[in-house]
């Protein structure tokens, strides 16, 4: 039997090869256009069976078994004067505070000639530097303590002598009696970078060796009335209660003390800061050695540079701290610094920001030699000077028999400056804040040891110079305040 294809006609036998070629080009039309779809399945396939590169994470559970045994925890116990017996002193802006001001009910901590004291009682962290019973802490942690009790990690507790705190740098030395302790590694702060993975350890509300961990997030920072201090930033959770408990790197080294937080809430925020341990360090060793802390001083009043100011003066970038003020016969004044100078170094140590300067001169002793590079008149120049000494109305008693409560409106309690005092301000005129009780002046954010120049641009050189500035001025007063090397204005609302 023939093959049935042959019964085909001629048109039909046509129509079927146009057909085959047809399905044979669409075919191939359709291997081509699968082609890359294979092809990218395979360089798929590929990756998935290529071995995949694994992120290495840090593992702190050494530095929490070998450095945790160093951190203590620290419970203080004492008592704060209060004006009205039994009552405790509270924060004026606390939601007591609030209670009272919303129904008109005075405040029960305003002096109105009764005294009382209140138990308190408080908890920080902190760690040993030394095996023989060296502890570093918060100056705030110990801050009106008639008792302080030190706990180690293996439950022993000891009775803790204040060696010295230093309230500038918010640093405290204790000391217990014991021996062979386990003791910290010390680092280098200046080494940290920024982005570094760092480890806290401390107490935070009470749960001791609590262990947190995250990065550097920067350095050099300079906070509000503490011009001493460059801190550095972390993110490390930190809470009430980790305070003087220490701040390691990844090597297991102690690089900082954590001071404080940045909270609307009281609690953590994501922004904590730590005092490096070089400068906690050097503060350590004054006390042991002296019993006290001096710093240097230069007697300048001193400002940022910005792009516009940088143009002004002829300088290539904003950098370093432009001297608005020299103090007659100060350490800056001998060495021959001008009104409009640009600090751009300080000992080999560069100046970025005005910041920087008030830290490296308070951490040089008082007498000795420095190097300063200037930009003057758009050219570098170098000088050499030999730096002055800080002295600030809270660190000096003298005169302070002579108080009087001049600012009874404002809660303060004062003083006439000094000779020593009258050489450090401004005029030679002001009175010393020896005392600030809740009111007025302590919602505006005076404190103990500021120096009051002015009021509503008048100068005050006696108490009844202030007394009566403030009867003048009514429901409000402006008074031109000196805290250390700054002066600034503070508005204070009296009704």
């Amino acid at each position: 039997m023939k093959p049935a294809i042959s019964t085909l006609s001629t048109p039909k036998r046509l129509a079927l090869v146009g057909a085959l070629l047809a399905a044979f080009s669409g075919g191939y039309a359709l291997r081509d256009q699968v082609r890359p779809i294979h092809a990218h399945a395979a360089t798929v396939a590929s990756a998935v069976e290529a071995p995949r590169a694994t992120v290495q994470l840090p593992d702190f559970s050494e530095i929490a078994a070998s450095q945790g045994q160093a951190v203590v925890n620290i419970s203080v116990s004492g008592t704060v004067k209060t004006a009205a017996p039994g009552l405790p002193d509270f924060d004026a802006n606390s939601p007591f505070g609030e209670l009272f001001r919303r129904f008109g009910i005075p405040n029960p901590n305003i002096p109105h000639g009764r005294g009382g004291k209140m138990p308190t009682r408080g908890q920080g962290s902190g760690f040993i530097v030394d095996p023989n019973g060296t502890i570093l802490t918060n100056a705030h942690v110990i801050e009106n303590a008639d008792e302080v009790t030190v706990k180690l990690t293996d439950k022993r507790e000891f009775k803790a002598k204040v060696i010295g705190q230093d309230r500038q740098t918010d640093i405290a030395v204790l000391k217990i009696e014991a021996q062979n302790l386990p003791a910290v590694k010390i680092g280098n702060p200046d080494q940290a970078r920024v982005g570094e993975w760092v480890v806290a350890i401390g107490s935070p509300f009470g749960f001791e060796n609590t262990v947190t961990a995250v990065i550097i997030s920067a350095k050099s920072r300079t906070l509000p009335d503490e011009g001493y201090v460059p801190f550095m930033q972390t993110d490390v959770a930190i809470n009430p209660g980790n305070s003087g408990g220490p701040l390691l790197n990844a090597r297991g080294e102690v690089i900082g003390i954590n001071s404080q937080i940045f909270s609307r809430s009281g609690g953590y925020q994501g922004l904590s800061f730590a005092i490096p341990i070089d400068v906690a360090m050097n503060i350590e060793k004054q006390l042991l050695a002296d019993g006290k802390v001096t710093r240097g001083r230069l007697g300048v009043l001193i400002q940022d540079v910005n792009q516009e100011l940088a143009d002004s003066f002829g300088l290539d970038k904003p950098r370093g701290a432009l001297v608005g003020k020299v103090e007659p016969g100060s350490a800056a004044a001998k060495a021959g610094i001008q009104t409009g100078d640009i600090i751009l170094r300080f000992n080999d140590r560069e100046i970025t920001k005005s910041g920087d300067l008030p830290a490296l001169v308070g951490a040089t002793r008082p007498g000795s030699e420095a190097t300063l590079e200037l930009w003057r008149k758009g050219a570098s120049k170098t000088l050499r000077m030999t730096v002055g000494e800080m002295k600030t109305a809270a660190a000096d008693g003298h005169g302070g028999k002579d108080k009087a409560d001049g600012g009874g409106k404002l809660g303060l309690a004062l003083r006439p400056l000094n000779g020593e005092e009258k050489a450090a301000v401004d005029g030679g005129k002001g009175l010393a804040v020896e005392e600030v009780s809740d009111g007025p002046a302590a919602r505006a954010g005076i404190r103990t040891g500021d120096v009051i120049l002015a009021a509503n641009g008048e100068r005050v050189a006696s108490v009844d110079d202030l007394r009566s500035q403030v009867e003048r001025a009514g429901n409000r007063v402006v008074l031109l305040v000196q805290r250390g090397e700054r002066s600034f204005f503070v508005p204070i609302k009296i009704g």
